[in-house]
């Protein structure tokens, strides 16, 4: 009896090793991954820039991602994320702590898959093409993290020297000050590093081709294999309100810098060529720095031009299937609201409150106290004003909707954890699916 029992015990255990192996081992077909990370946002952003831009009735192209994914953002010492924290999470498949660029409690990360390294270092040494690119500076961590670590997110120079010489195939994005040495003129300013490295020098001597505006951009060489854009001295945006950019005369963004869809095109023209298996990595920075100073006209915006990047790889997909397409944020930059019911109830010509009743600021079109936003027309023809109200200056947990589209779209549904962007990026990329 005691022998039957043994056996018995030992077939459970036998089938139990079997399911669990396959549940860690689940293969999934692979293919390229493109995440596209609008800083900041939350679906009130989303509805107020589809209304702003396509109106009421109408769909954005973020609509056309069928994944969808209500995103948790707690990390391991606080309940909102901070950009940092979110970004190592991404990169890593684990929760961090808020203080965290790339480590936690300044100790080196072991991320999901079990490796010391993120999840662009591992595609990276199994010979998958990857690429980076920042509306920002090259130290924003919605990116930076992918590639560098340091023990304290100001470490700026040793950031932009550590994203710069990690083998990134394509870089994109502003920051030129820490690219330079400390009073050495560059195309937008002095340079700032103390360490009197000149990175630029660095990159054109490793192979890398330089752009440095729309037009150089465009116009790279057929046969550019690495490419480094520095697109501004910090980012290509004017993180400003809207009072002081009116004051200072200054635009949203930099005229002469890319947009995002035009960066993202370009990178993914070099990184898919002769088709190659790559893994791209896209911050909209100004959807959250415009977000904090408390800019509606800015964040939506900035918003617009991240679904147009997003438009553009739903296009690229329907030629190349073999991708995955991401976006998620890991927190909401100023607690936006839309009131669809402007407070005073008047005429669209007519300036809007400073303040709501409960003391909450209040933005038109062109900042507090202005004309109320007017949406793109609804199926009737008729556009209806609104305004947008702001709970906060700072990041929130609050409504973050992370999609899906492409290949393995599906595992992005219901109720997905910040740590799972990682599982959905890795089984695309490497053909297993995480436990």
């Amino acid at each position: 009896m005691r022998k039957l029992y043994l056996i018995l015990i030992i077939i459970s255990f036998s089938i139990l090793y079997s399911c669990t192996k396959e549940v860690e081992e689940t293969p999934h077909k692979r293919g390229s991954v493109i995440f596209i990370h609008p800083d900041g946002t939350g679906l009130a952003t989303w509805n107020a820039m589809r209304i702003l831009y396509y109106g009421p009735d109408a769909k954005c192209n973020w609509d056309r991602m069928p994944g969808i994914g209500l995103y948790r953002a707690h990390q391991l010492n606080c309940l909102t994320s901070t950009s940092n924290a979110g970004a190592t999470t991404h990169a890593y498949g684990v929760k961090a702590e808020r203080d965290s660029y790339g480590r936690i409690f300044n100790e080196q990360i072991t991320s999901r898959s079990g490796k010391k390294m993120t999840i662009m270092e591992e595609a990276h040494e199994a010979g998958i093409k990857t690429g980076l690119i920042n509306s920002g500076s090259i130290i924003e961590p919605g990116t930076g993290v992918f590639v560098a670590d340091a023990e304290k997110r100001a470490d700026y120079q040793e950031i932009t020297k550590k994203i710069v010489q990690s083998g990134t195939d394509v870089i994109l994005s502003g920051g030129e000050e820490w690219f330079l040495p400390e009073g050495v003129e560059g195309k937008f300013g002095l340079g700032q590093r103390t360490d009197g490295l000149n990175l630029i020098d660095w990159a054109k001597e490793n192979g890398y081709t330089i752009a440095y505006n729309r037009d150089e951009l465009l116009n790279i060489p057929n046969n550019t294999n690495k490419l480094l854009g520095i697109f501004a001295k910090i980012h290509t945006f004017n993180d400003k309100s809207e009072e002081e950019l009116g004051e200072l005369e200054m635009p949203m963004y930099n005229e002469e810098a890319p947009t995002l869809e035009e960066m993202v095109r370009s990178a993914v023209e070099i990184l898919s060529r002769n088709n190659q298996q790559f893994y791209l990595v896209v911050e909209e920075e100004g959807t959250d720095n415009f977000g904090n100073k408390n800019n509606a006209k800015g964040m939506l915006y900035a918003l617009k031009r991240a679904d147009d990047a997003i438009g553009y790889v739903l296009d690229y997909m329907e030629e190349n299937p073999a991708v995955t397409l991401i976006t998620a944020a890991d927190s909401e930059a100023g607690g936006m609201e839309l009131i669809g019911d402007p407070p005073n109830r008047m005429d669209p010509n007519e300036p809007l409150p400073e303040k709501d009743r409960n003391g909450a600021p209040i933005d038109g079109e062109n900042g507090t106290g202005t004309q109320p936003f007017m949406s793109k027309p609804d199926k009737a023809g008729v556009s209806l004003p609104f305004a947008i109200a702001w709970s906060t200056g700072d990041d929130i947990y609050g409504s973050v909707v992370a999609r899906a589209a492409g290949l393995n779209a599906e595992m992005m549904r219901g109720d997905i954890d910040n740590t799972d962007i990682y599982k959905i990026m890795y089984a695309t990329l490497f053909g297993k699916e995480l436990k």
